[in-house]
């Protein structure tokens, strides 16, 4: 069930309508660096903070130390820093790997682990995966609110 949301959420056919990966289909370098109002989040920071949580809810299960997550600093990382379709491109991608990493690690996982708490978390390991889940989905909807107020943005002057 955990494998089944984490893949719901994140690339395959969900309920709830769009996940995380079809959310960002299509989004260009120029439409995920617009920020729609100065101190805001962009859709470019919400793909990149998404593979920052995967990468830290996979660095418990796994029971690695921190310092493995390629952009330095956590949680939230200004972008863009170079606003090119590459870099765009190459941060979809690190999300990608963070997802397989993290779906890697929870297929490993027992069911007497699901219950207990892993050193560094306040959490069981369960929440800690159904969490994550419900993060993509989260972003999700704010990411399809940004490409819709994006797409608005000539008509709201």
């Amino acid at each position: 069930m955990l494998l089944r949301l984490l893949d719901e959420s994140y690339e395959k056919k969900a309920w709830q309508g769009p996940n995380l990966r079809g959310s960002l289909r299509g989004v260009t370098a120029q439409t995920a660096a617009w920020r729609p109002a100065p101190g805001r989040h962009n859709i470019w920071e919400l793909a990149l903070h998404a593979a920052y949580w995967k990468y830290a809810v996979c660095r418990l299960l796994a029971g690695e130390k921190r310092g493995a997550f390629p952009e330095r600093g956590s949680n939230w990382f200004e972008r863009p820093t170079s606003p090119t379709e590459r870099a765009w491109k190459a941060d979809l991608a690190l999300l990608d790997l963070q997802h397989r990493r993290l779906r890697k690690a929870v297929q490993k996982l027992t069911a007497a682990n699901l219950g207990k708490k892993l050193p560094g978390s306040k959490y069981k390991t369960d929440t800690l995966v159904y969490g994550v889940a419900s993060h993509d989905v989260y972003h999700t909807g704010q990411i399809q609110t940004l490409k819709r107020l994006w797409s608005d943005r000539k008509h709201l002057r």
